[in-house]
C-alpha cells in the first residue's frame, strides 16, 4: 500500500522490494560486476600484501620468493592461453579492400589477369591501371611493403624502391604512369603497359630472401 504525504510517495515495503528488484535488473548493473578475472586479480594481491606485510616481513625467505614465482608465472600461461601469443607488428593485416583509391579485394594474380586481358582487347588505358594495381597487391600480398590507408601511387612506388633500390627508376615511371591514365586523362600506349609488365617481371622473380637490407 501506498500512503500519499501531500506530492510525496512512500512505497511500503512490498512496492520499495520490487522497485529495487527491477532497477537492479538493468543492464548497467551487470556490466558493472567484477569478473572473474577481477576477482583472481584482487585475491592475488591480497595474497601478496598479506605475504609482504610487516607482521610477515621476517618470515619472509625463499619459500616465499618461489610461491611469489609460480604465481606469476601460472598468471602469464594463463593469460596466453586465453588471449593467445602476441602477434607482431607485421602479422596484423590491414584490411585489403582499398587499393590505391579504390576498393578492390582482387589478388594480384588476378589483377595481372584482368590486366592481360584489357591489353588482349587493346584498352591499354584499362590494361595500365590493372597492371600497376597488381604490382602494388603483390608487393603487400608479400609483406614487402606495408602501405597506409589512402596511400597513393607515388607513395606506393617510395616504398617498393626502399626494398629494392635498383628498380627505384622503373617503379617511379610505373607510377607516373599510373597516375597519367588515373588522374590526368592522358592516354596509355602498348609501350606503357610493357614497362608495367617487364617490371612486374623482374619484381616477382625477386625472392624475399635475396632482397638487400
Amino acid at each position: 500500500m501506498i500512503r500519499r504525504f501531500d506530492d510525496l510517495f512512500v512505497p511500503d515495503g512490498d512496492d520499495a522490494r520490487r522497485w529495487a528488484e527491477e532497477e537492479l535488473s538493468n543492464p548497467r548493473y551487470a556490466d558493472a560486476k567484477p569478473t572473474w578475472f577481477d576477482l583472481l586479480a584482487r585475491d592475488i594481491g591480497r595474497f601478496l600484501a598479506d605475504l609482504f606485510s610487516s607482521g610477515n616481513g621476517a618470515n619472509v625467505g625463499p619459500s616465499a620468493l618461489i610461491i611469489v614465482t609460480v604465481i606469476i608465472a601460472a598468471a602469464l600461461i594463463a593469460a596466453l592461453i586465453i588471449w593467445g601469443r602476441p602477434r607482431s607488428s607485421r602479422a596484423v593485416r590491414r584490411p585489403t579492400g582499398d587499393l590505391l583509391g579504390a576498393a578492390d579485394d582482387r589478388s594480384a594474380a588476378q589483377l595481372r589477369s584482368d590486366a592481360d586481358r584489357a591489353a588482349r582487347e587493346r584498352d591499354w588505358d584499362a590494361a595500365t591501371i590493372l597492371r600497376y594495381r597488381a604490382i602494388a597487391r603483390s608487393l603487400r600480398e608479400r609483406d614487402l611493403i606495408d602501405p597506409a590507408p589512402g596511400a597513393t601511387a607515388q607513395s606506393i612506388a617510395r616504398e617498393a624502391s626502399a626494398v629494392f633500390a635498383d628498380e627505384a627508376d622503373a617503379m617511379r615511371r610505373a607510377a607516373v604512369s599510373f597516375d597519367d591514365v588515373r588522374y590526368l586523362g592522358h592516354s596509355a600506349t602498348p609501350e606503357t603497359y610493357r614497362d608495367l609488365v617487364d617490371t612486374d617481371d623482374r619484381i616477382r622473380a625477386r625472392r624475399p630472401e635475396g632482397v638487400p637490407a
